[in-house]
């Protein structure tokens, strides 16, 4: 592979960084809310599937009565 100096090195990341289609602000906002939104539905289904095992395990061995 042939070696490439450093100003040409910063010309092909500079090509390429044009390329991207970069998401504007009001994508980004939605996007990081919808992430919260999704991981407090996740650990609160967690939350309540961890309770459902712990009393069932809990029942079934008898422990706490």
């Amino acid at each position: 592979m042939a070696k490439t100096g450093p100003a040409k090195f910063v010309q092909e990341v500079r090509a390429e960084a044009a390329k991207v289609s970069w998401p504007t602000r009001r994508e980004t906002v939605i996007t990081t809310i919808m992430v919260f939104v999704f991981a407090v539905i996740a650990s609160i289904f967690f939350l309540i599937v961890d309770w459902v095992i712990r009393t069932g395990v809990t029942f079934v061995l008898g422990i706490g009565s």
